[in-house]
């Protein structure tokens, strides 16, 4: 099996990302679907609304992650990743039942959209933290890199495949199937031989845990650096699902297959990004730095960008530059992080990356509802580019990266 794949030669590894990517589609599908029904079914494009709709679904992960981060560190990940896909598989097929009956209201989308929240909080931690579990250390870069790769084929399929059906039979079906799809990651689970398994020893009980691991985080500047980025770009750089909803409806005028199709594209960019991580050795700061500089540049050219098909082909490159810098993210904790630690310092990175997500949604969501779509393209581009390069005149003052170096990664050059 060539290096780029190698951590599919694991058998645990194949059967759960099988499973993964079949619930990854349905993940995607609902997130359209969810989307759109705010947007044009509940309310009358109300921008707002989507971006507390968002909000709501990633807020529990700041007040709950580092809670399940420790739960993670504590108990058996894979148990706690079976009541935790149950729980997300009942709260789409719960609100999947009310659309289709037609007794959904916008309070229903909101407690749903929470409710699957508080599911994340608990099941992110340890889903992410599960990997070292199933591979071992020697091949936690690659399989980091191959579950974006799955999570961004879904992200290619499955907007496309929810703005067929919402044209044809409506939101409601969409969000049935996606709790459908919780299925195969359940099945999964039940099938992984658990004594070839590479568990880390249980974190030890007693108070505090939290704080502990917000201690050691503290003492890494590495990690701190990796966070507040993270912060950032969570807030005003990942929230192209709200951002692309208005761009489609109020700039383009397009329907809904064209808003799934919006999403389809970006993957495009995410997917090359995930293989071409997963060819590499290990996590490298100038990926991240790279990464977070090509974010904000590229979200604003799509701003800038006169019509519907030049704002499309630019989120290929921006879609490359958010993979590029959350996988180096994600593979940078996993092998620099003490095991007894990693639970708490993925929840905390999770927390502040969804909650980032949570607090700038609505905001974005109220910007371009307020002044129009492309000023919240434009706003959020600029935060991002203003931050990348920050952190990158940091970490050049004290490292040999260079910016040259640096900008070549993100542009291209």
């Amino acid at each position: 099996m060539t290096p780029m794949f190698r951590a599919l030669e694991n058998r645990n590894y194949r059967i759960w990302a099988g499973g993964a990517l079949v619930s990854n589609i349905g993940t995607w599908m609902q997130r359209v679907a969810q989307d759109w029904l705010v947007l044009t079914v509940l309310t009358n494009h109300s921008g707002t609304a989507v971006g507390i709709t968002t909000g709501l679904q990633f807020l529990p992960m700041l007040l709950l992650g580092p809670y399940g981060g420790v739960l993670a560190d504590r108990y058996r990940k894979r148990i706690l990743l079976l009541w935790t896909q149950l729980a997300m598989g009942a709260t789409g097929l719960a609100i999947g039942l009310l659309v289709v009956t037609g007794t959904a209201q916008l309070w229903h989308a909101y407690l749903a959209a929470f409710s699957l929240g508080m599911a994340s909080a608990l099941d992110a931690p340890a889903r992410q933290a599960f990997v070292s579990e199933l591979v071992g250390q020697e091949n936690v870069s690659n399989a980091v890199a191959l579950n974006s790769a799955s999570f961004n084929t879904a992200r290619l399929t499955g907007p496309a495949i929810a703005g067929v059906l919402i044209a044809w039979v409506g939101t409601g079906p969409v969000f049935l199937l996606n709790a459908a799809s919780f299925a195969a990651v359940v099945v999964s689970l039940f099938r992984i031989r658990t004594a070839e398994l590479s568990p880390a020893a249980p974190a030890v009980r007693g108070k505090r845990k939290v704080a502990e691991g917000l201690r050691y985080v503290r003492r890494r500047p590495d990690l701190m650096m990796i966070m507040i980025l993270v912060g950032v770009l969570g807030a005003f750089g990942m929230n192209f699902t709200i951002i692309n909803a208005l761009m489609s409806t109020t700039e383009f005028h397009a329907g809904p297959g064209e808003f799934g199709l919006l999403g389809s594209i970006m993957a495009v960019g995410t997917l090359a990004g995930a293989l071409l991580a997963a060819r590499r050795a290990g996590p490298r700061l100038r990926f991240l730095l790279g990464g977070a500089l090509g974010l904000g540049f590229f979200t604003l050219l799509a701003g800038a960008s006169p019509s519907f098909w030049l704002y499309a082909a630019a989120l290929v490159p921006v879609g490359l530059a958010t993979i590029t810098f959350l996988n180096s993210c994600n593979t940078s904790i996993q092998l620099s992080v003490e095991p007894q630690f990693r639970g708490r310092v993925l929840a905390l990175y999770l927390a502040v990356l969804q909650g980032g997500t949570a607090l700038g949604a609505p905001l974005m969501g109220w910007v371009g509802g307020e002044f129009g779509a492309r000023w919240a393209v434009a706003a959020s581009g600029a935060v991002v580019l203003l931050a990348g390069s920050a952190a990158v005149v940091a970490v050049t003052r004290r490292s040999r990266l260079t910016l040259r170096g640096v900008f070549r990664l993100a542009f291209g050059g």
